[in-house]
């Protein structure tokens, strides 16, 4: 299936939102850290690393690296239903949780938009050997 070089290019700007997010977010705190006692905050910090490095590596490969859009949404939809909703029905969402929740809705809002979901369906959910097919 062919993927239309516009969405290529939105593929690539969220790739690149993602990826300058993450550095300008992420990375200080993880680096300024290294060396220092492990906790679940340094594992969450490396793999938000990595999730960037991926990302920018999306700006290459936009196809190939459809999986970690995918995942982005999926774990921001769980996070928005799973806390944010709860804390904003019981009325308390703090900053962080406020923060967090922009953050994850506006992924959950611009993702779905730049994903190629007919090629995304031809690809993974009917392609020859898919469990699917």
């Amino acid at each position: 299936m062919v993927v239309s070089v516009f969405r290529l290019n939105l593929l690539r700007a969220m790739y690149l939102l993602i990826g300058i997010g993450l550095i300008l977010s992420v990375w200080p705190g993880v680096f300024s850290s290294i060396g220092k006692a492990a906790d679940s905050h340094t594992v969450v910090g490396a793999i938000l690393v990595s999730f960037s490095l991926l990302a920018l590596l999306g700006l290459r490969y936009p196809l190939k690296l459809l999986p970690i859009l995918i995942f982005e949404l999926i774990w921001k939809s769980l996070w928005l239903l799973g806390f944010a909703l709860p804390a904003y029905l019981t009325g308390s969402m703090d900053e962080y949780t406020a923060g967090t929740t922009f953050a994850c809705a506006m992924g959950v809002i611009l993702t779905p938009l730049v994903i190629p979901w007919r090629y995304v369906v031809s690809e993974y959910l009917m392609a020859k050997g898919s469990i699917w097919r």
